[in-house]
């Protein structure tokens, strides 16, 4: 990244530590040492004293809170810290948005003052880690522990289920799962909402437009992105019937094989290969155990990447969408899609609420974004619709729609001709940007890698993804999101 962000009238962005959807967008600035009271920190435009301050995180404990309809899970000073530290800043400043706790009631605000500064009473950073991370799981630690014994006893008893059963006890478990109200189903905006916030908020600040870089290649505004899970032998037998249907709609897609539940003939990984598809390892057996426990996964992961390597995969899928944060970059992937955005039905219900790619250490993660075959058709009975409705609200809002469907499902008739609907419908789209996985994954890397520079007072872009990237703005005018309405300041 360029070591200094500067606008056309000169200005400079410069903030007192990192803030990570600043570099997420690759708006440029610099991190430089901002006097400011211990346990904040702030960014500014060189040319003004105008900021946005932030309370860093410390050891509190984090809770869930609301600012409008986001919701918040970070530790929240109380409305006094902010008054305090809102007092010796120079200016009027006053509340503007209140912060509330799940029960209702005001613990802390938003505060701004009239000339375009702002502060929060927590801090964005730790905000979003925790929506990305699932760590809000944890504020509901007594039903999660409860949904996760019921998850192991049935992945243990499953395979001595005839499978009429399995989908008997799999829509019982729906309503225990839907008990809860975060994250929403199927759209929880709440992640990119939080996201679009900051971003006004310094755009308000800094007083003139901010330079990002697209989240898409060459002009696209949104992503769409086919896999397929392959459980079973017969899934395997499928894979050409669906394959056709693909080639035939101008798509390709990746195709996520389980090497030691069957077998899996090199001839069926090459003939996909040299048509343009892509390859993932599924799991070793697709037993609900690679994840289990971390000596578990130790002791399956040299195998899982003989098989990788065999068969060339840069990506990895859990079967059942197991998945724990601090261990997914051990698998030793090039990216990893295990993450829902939002999926209550799944074994771990949760998610983490991006539509977008993002980092974990050095492992990307491309979360799933629309609804499964098997729990719309088979475990909730709904039809496509949800799919189409989805989708146009990603495209709306410049997301990735990443789909999973299984060939296992797709042996019915209703099923398939659900899903060839589904890619005639945006077979035409020109806006939509149809990549295979580790595209996407090449990609984000690239546009992480690549950085906006001033040249001759006009923006440039430097670096690996120059050539495809696009320069998007934020206006210091804009709106903040739809969910948020900010009073005026005094």
């Amino acid at each position: 990244m360029s070591n200094q962000w500067a606008g056309q009238d000169g200005a400079a962005l410069l903030a007192g530590s990192r803030l990570a959807v600043l570099d997420e967008f690759r708006v440029p600035y610099s991190v430089e040492s901002i006097s400011t009271q211990p346990g904040w920190a702030c960014v500014r435009a060189d040319n003004t004293e105008q900021a946005v301050h932030w309370k860093t995180a410390d050891s509190a404990q984090p809770r869930m809170s609301f600012a409008g309809d986001i919701p918040i899970v970070a530790a929240v000073v109380p409305e006094s810290a902010v008054e305090e530290f809102a007092e010796s800043l120079p200016g009027a400043w006053a509340p503007v948005l209140p912060i509330l706790d799940e029960r209702g009631a005001e613990i802390s605000s938003i505060w701004q003052s009239p000339d375009g500064g702002s502060i929060l009473p927590f801090d964005p950073n730790e905000a979003i880690l925790a929506l990305r991370s699932e760590r809000y799981l944890a504020l509901r630690r007594t039903r999660t522990s409860t949904l996760s014994l019921a998850r192991h006893v049935y992945y243990r008893v499953r395979p001595l289920l005839p499978r009429r059963l399995q989908i008997a006890l799999r829509r019982g478990f729906v309503r225990v799962q839907e008990g809860g109200a975060f994250p929403r189903w199927p759209t929880e905006p709440a992640l990119h909402d939080l996201a679009e916030l900051i971003l006004h908020l310094v755009a308000r600040a800094a007083g003139q437009p901010l330079p990002t870089i697209a989240p898409w290649p060459s002009g696209y505004l949104w992503a769409l992105v086919l896999t397929h899970d392959v459980e079973t032998a017969r899934g395997r037998d499928t894979i050409g019937d669906v394959q056709t249907l693909e080639l035939h709609c101008g798509y390709r897609s990746s195709w996520n094989l389980v090497p030691e539940r069957y077998t899996v003939p090199y001839d069926l990984v090459r003939g996909l290969l040299e048509s343009g598809f892509e390859v993932g390892v599924h799991g070793l057996r697709h037993d609900g155990r690679d994840l289990e426990s971390r000596r578990t996964l130790e002791r399956r992961l040299p195998e899982m990447r003989r098989w990788a390597d065999r068969w060339g995969a840069d990506g990895f899928r859990a079967p059942a969408t197991h998945r724990v944060w601090e261990w997914m970059p051990l698998l030793g992937f090039d990216y990893d899609s295990s993450y829902p955005d939002t999926d209550p039905y799944e074994p771990i219900a949760g998610g983490c609420c991006s539509w977008l790619p993002f980092f974990n250490e050095t492992l990307v993660e491309l979360p799933i974004t629309l609804p499964q075959d098997h729990t719309l058709f088979v475990v909730l009975g709904r039809s496509d619709q949800m799919w189409h409705d989805k989708a146009e609200f990603l495209r709306e809002r410049g997301g990735m729609a990443l789909l999973i469907t299984h060939p296992d499902y797709l042996v019915e008739e209703a099923h398939l001709a659900a899903y060839r609907r589904f890619l005639l419908a945006y077979a035409d789209d020109a806006t939509a940007w149809k990549a295979l996985p580790r595209e996407v994954n090449t990609w984000w890397r690239a546009r992480c890698e690549t950085s906006l520079q001033l040249v001759d007072g006009e923006w440039k872009l430097a670096g690996p993804a120059a050539h495809e990237a696009t320069i998007a703005w934020v206006s210091p005018t804009s709106v903040p999101p739809a969910r948020i309405e900010l009073a005026h300041a005094v």
